[in-house]
Formats: structure tokens, sequence, C-alpha cells
């Protein structure tokens, strides 16, 4: 008896193991039918084997999605009206298959945020508000905000809250407290492909372009691309806050909820950025913001703060020991960077051009890639042509530095190229021309710059 049932066992385990490998066999060779189709761009082929394999096992590989929304992509360019419809659904239903059978492979903030931007793409197909799609894409975000970084879905997101504030359906702190949010959100990714860039930016002390593998420029151009579009929405999202968070309407907001906050670091950390930010730092609420910040947690943000009060007190000496230490209290190199440039900006607009250029330099020391730094030092030397030479050869002589000073930001920086180029452009057309290098004699020649620029530069050969 017991034979019998083993022998029956064994012949049921085989029987499933037939019919199993039966089965691979068949999605194996379904897959390799519709993988075949898509890699050729013949979409409307793969629809049917894809979606037989989808419907009958989801789990058996990944390209089942990965090819999946290419297809259904397809299918919603070339559709119109209901059809259209039923595809937008269903590829936001297939995104919430592959995180159930690919959780791993699928971050969930990133295609959380796909399925809402696609819905906002054909809301009006779709006939979603405003607010359906705020609380969808708000759902991606709090859910997982790390893998939330499609610079576009942060855009939409943001711009989703300003409709709800102008339709009067969120209230202003709501409003800028999102701001806040994803602005730091889009600095934190700012900091990350910053950092990645770095590592490709040139030696400070060379004036070639740099060269680069293959694999290494597709990656800088990657990186710059992404920065591109961070700063891009970073400015779009200013414009859109825009006069909604002007003096006139912030300080109230933030009188009226002062008491209640006065205690949480965070929401006294966005009010002073959001009130210097805004150009509000006269008002006696930015001062005790920063004071009540400072005491309860002093970082290198109030130090700097306090610096700004010093400044406006005019006391100059007592204003740069506060900008030293906000230096030294950051330790992260990006906002170090930014500390280092915006002191450096304030000696620059009071024309202490040596003190400006110091920390222009020390900003890209944090930061190589600070290609604005650059160009700031080159317009600190055009602008001293005239006092920085004994004649008028050795005064336009000036140009060939600021050139050479201004080429440098588009080699760190791929952003600013055509900035890069065109600065430089300008500045040699005000430098010596070859006739009067001709009469001068000092073709390849290195000239001392005097004043405080205290910099040599070669005159061009003939």
């Amino acid at each position: 008896m017991k034979t019998k049932i083993t022998l029956l066992i064994a012949m049921l385990f085989l029987g499933f193991n037939v019919t199993n490998a039966q089965s691979q066999e068949e999605d194996m060779n379904t897959l390799s039918i519709f993988s075949e189709y898509a890699k050729a761009k013949n979409y409307d082929a793969a629809f049917s084997p894809w979606m037989e394999l989808r419907q009958r096992n989801p789990k058996f590989n990944r390209a089942i999605f990965t090819y999946g929304e290419r297809i259904l992509n397809y299918k919603i360019k070339k559709s119109s009206g209901a059809e259209k419809v039923g595809f937008v659904k269903d590829l936001v239903k297939m995104w919430e298959e592959r995180r159930v059978n690919f959780a791993s492979k699928t971050p969930e903030g990133e295609f959380l945020a796909k399925a809402c931007q696609l819905q906002y793409d054909y809301k009006n197909e779709l006939q979603m508000t405003d607010s359906q799609l705020y609380d969808c894409f708000d759902n991606a975000f709090k859910t997982d905000a790390e893998t939330f970084k499609n610079p576009k879905s942060l855009y939409t997101y943001f711009k989703l809250m300003v409709n709800l504030y102008d339709d009067g359906k969120k209230p202003a702190e709501v409003l800028f407290t999102k701001y806040d949010e994803v602005s730091e959100k889009i600095e934190a990714e700012i900091k990350h492909y910053t950092n990645l860039l770095n590592k490709y930016v040139p030696a400070e002390d060379t004036d070639e372009e740099p060269v680069l593998s293959k694999k290494d420029a597709s990656r800088v151009k990657s990186y710059t691309s992404f920065l591109r579009a961070y700063d891009q929405i970073s400015s779009g999202m200013d414009r859109d806050l825009g006069d909604r968070a002007n003096c006139e309407n912030l300080i109230p907001l933030y009188t009226r909820n002062y008491e209640e906050n006065k205690n949480d670091g965070l929401w006294l950390q966005r009010a002073m950025n959001r009130l210097y930010t805004k150009e509000c730092t006269d008002d006696p609420l930015f001062v005790k913001i920063v004071e009540q910040k400072n005491n309860l947690e002093p970082n290198a943000s109030t130090a700097y703060y306090l610096g700004i009060l010093k400044d406006k007190e005019g006391d100059s000496a007592a204003a740069l020991t506060f900008y030293n230490q906000a230096v030294e209290l950051e330790t992260d190199n990006i906002d170090k960077a930014k500390i280092l440039y915006r002191i450096a900006a304030g000696f620059k607009k009071k024309r202490s051009y040596g003190q400006a250029r110091t920390y222009y330099q020390k900003a890209l020391a944090a930061n190589p890639s600070m290609g604005k730094a650059h160009l700031a030092i080159a317009q600190m030397y055009a602008a001293s042509a005239n006092n920085c030479g004994t004649d008028n050869f050795s005064k336009r002589a000036v140009y060939w530095l600021a050139a050479q000073e201004a080429r440098k930001a588009g080699r760190v920086d791929p952003n600013l190229s055509k900035a890069s180029r065109n600065t430089s452009a300008n500045y040699l057309a005000k430098a010596p021309t070859r006739s009067e290098i001709f009469t001068k004699g000092n073709a390849g020649e290195t000239i001392k710059i005097g004043c405080w620029i205290g910099r040599s530069v070669k005159v061009p050969n003939l």
C-alpha cells in the first residue's frame, strides 16, 4: 500500500514538473515574440502576445513591464477618445502591477510620480481635477520622497499647489511649507549631481579643455542635464510663488504663527530663509527669528544672517566675523560654497575686489564646478582695466586676463558654456589688437598686471 502511495506521489510530482516546464517554455516563447517585435518598434504586433503573458504570468519576467511601458505609450500616442483614456488608465494599472510583482526593482516614489504625471498630462481626457492630481502627487511624495526626483513631476506637484492656493482651496502657510519641502528636495538633488560633476572638473591652474573618455563624457552630460533641469524648475517655482510670498504677505503670517512655532527649529529655519530670500531683512521680525533660532539651534545660517544684521548696522568687522563663523560651522561643501559666494558678492558690491576674489576662490575650492564664481572674477578684472595699467596697452591687456577667467566658467560648468564663450569674446574684443601687439613688439611675452589684481598674462603670438 505504501509503495502504491509513493508511486502515485512520484507520478503527480513528475506530472507537475512536466506541466511547469511546458508552461515555462510557453512563457519564454511568448516573451521572445513580443520582445522582438518591441525591439523593432512594431508595437502593434507586440501588443497581443505581451498582453497575453502579462495576464497569464506577470511575475515571469520584468521585461513584461519595461516593454509594456513602451507599448502602451505608443498606443496612447496613436489613439484618441475613449480608446486613449483606456490605454492611459491601463498604463497606470500596469505600473501598480509592477510594484506588486517586482517591488525591489520599482522605487515607489518614482513610479507613483510617473503615474501622477501621466494622469496630469491627460487630465482633460481623464476629467481629473487639480485637487485629485495634487493628492496623487502628494501621496507619492509622502510615500517615498527619496525616489521622487523627476524634475518635471516635482514642478507639476508644486504648480498644482499654487493653483489650489489661487482657487482658495489651500491656505498661504500650506503653500509656503510645500514650497520649502519641494525646494529642499531640489537642493538635495542639486547637491547630489554637483558632487558627481565635481569629480570631472579640470584643475584650477590649467587653461586646457578637459579630455574625457566617451563614458565619462556621457556621465558629465547626464549630470549637467539634470542640474540644468533642476535649476529651471527652481526658477519656475520662484516665478510661480512671486508676489504670493512677498514681505506684505510673509510678515503678517510669520508674526501670527511665531509664538506657536518659536521652539520649532525647522519652522524658524524656513521662516528666516524665506524672509531673507524675499529681502524682508529690514523688518524686526527677521531679527527676532534669527536671534531665536541662534539661541535654540545655532548653525551656519544663523551666523550668516547675524553677519547681515551687523552689516546693516554698519559694523563690517563684526559682520565679517559672523560670516567666517558661518563658513566654519558649515560641514557640507556645496552649502559652504554658497555662503562663501554670498560673502564674495557682498565685497564685490562694495568694490572691495581683492577680498571678493579671495572668497570667490574659497567658494571654488569648496565647489569646483561653481562656474559663476569665475565669471564674477572676470567681471571684476574687466571693471578694473582702467585702473590696473600704466598705459593704454597694459590697461587693455587686463581684458586678456578677464577673458581667460571667463573661459574657466564653461570648462567647470557646461551649463555656462554659452555665457562663458560670449563673455570671453566680449572681453577679447576690448583687448589690444594684432596690429597693436605688432607695434608694441611684445608678442608671446608675459606681462604683469598691477594693482589689486597682481596677476600675469601672456600676450598672444602673432
